[in-house]
């Protein structure tokens, strides 16, 4: 009966081997013949579904993830802030939590550089603002963010010039004066809101609509297409063409996890992303006349400022670019290539 036991407890030993050798040798083999790791990707972002991010996303960058990559990789897009505001899912790709995001500037806290790009009437329209983030200037902005922040950036797509829409006509300096004015929690447009004359109010994208709507607040600054897609139409009445600023998004995956892709599938991603930035590009720009009509059949007025009313809001904000040249040494130089880059 021992005897029994020992040949047992010898065979099990045996077969444990074996087993470990078999793994192995299979873990080889699928190194051997190139085979990937399979992962679903979650990506996240603040844009309504029929907004031209999400429609480019949906459109261009998740099918060609998938065909590129040859079903290894698997793209889910959380549109809406379905996982959170902006902060809460940017903090979820810092983590590794979910895989990808599409923010805006929100890391300019960190990342002051990247903020330049959005600073007030520093761009002259989409040919500009492309021509800036796709070349090396698009590329020295982002540079820092994959050591401070761990996010590799993709590609830079864009959310539009910012206008202001609010419940009553904006059509002169004295209508900024007590206008109750929403503005991004970051400094440079808080401080823009205020030097224009408003009361301002920052808050994320998520509670803005609710904040018109219960009259917390009298505006709001976005491009059309976010006026658009978020119904803010339904809780406004105006906008002001102010186009003060131009804003951006930034394509970011967690760096831990583009680290341990295969380069086979960085290349899709990367391939995807171009494709799917250019399309973005292209559907901002041309849809805002189609914005613009859609809201004016709403009933919305749109208030085309002259080039008086126009100069006087640049002169209004200009003590912004004072405090960043004296508190940032690389700032005046990055404005001047910036704007060198529009002529």
């Amino acid at each position: 009966m021992k005897k029994l036991g020992l040949v047992f407890a010898l065979f099990l030993v045996v077969a444990s081997i074996l087993s470990a050798c078999g793994n192995k040798q299979e873990t080889a083999s699928n190194e051997a013949d190139g085979k990937d790791q399979t992962y679903t990707i979650k990506l996240a972002n603040y844009y309504a579904p029929d907004h031209p991010q999400n429609i480019a996303l949906l459109e261009k960058f998740k099918p060609l993830v998938e065909e590129k990559s040859g079903g290894t990789l698997k793209v889910e897009i959380y549109e809406n802030n379905k996982l959170g505001g902006e902060k809460d899912f940017y903090t979820a790709v810092r983590n590794g939590t979910i895989e990808m995001g599409l923010p805006g500037m929100i890391m300019q806290a960190d990342v002051p550089k990247m903020g330049v790009i959005e600073w007030p009437f520093l761009l002259n329209d989409f040919t500009h603002a492309k021509a800036v983030l796709d070349g090396p200037i698009g590329k020295e902005l982002t540079d820092e963010l994959a050591s401070t922040h761990g996010v590799h950036p993709l590609v830079w797509s864009a959310n539009g010039f910012r206008m202001v829409s609010s419940s009553k006509e904006v059509a002169s300096m004295d209508d900024f004066n007590g206008l109750r004015l929403r503005m991004p929690n970051t400094p440079v447009f808080v401080k823009l809101g205020q030097l224009l004359g408003a009361n301002v109010s920052p808050m994320p994208l998520s509670e803005v609509f609710t904040a018109l709507e219960q009259k917390v607040v009298d505006g709001q600054d976005n491009p059309i297409g976010v006026v658009k897609s978020s119904g803010f139409n339904e809780v406004q009445s105006h906008i002001l063409e102010s186009r003060h600023g131009f804003t951006p998004n930034v394509l970011i995956i967690n760096q831990k996890f583009w680290e341990k892709l295969s380069d086979d599938q960085r290349k899709a991603i990367e391939e995807a992303s171009k494709e799917y930035s250019d399309y973005e590009w292209q559907l901002s720009e041309e849809s805002y006349e189609d914005d613009k009509k859609f809201l004016i059949e709403k009933g919305m007025k749109f208030i085309t400022p002259d080039d008086q009313f126009k100069q006087q809001m640049k002169d209004a904000v200009q003590p912004i670019y004072a405090d960043y040249y004296s508190e940032y040494p690389w700032a005046k130089e990055m404005v001047e290539k910036i704007k060198e880059a529009g002529k």
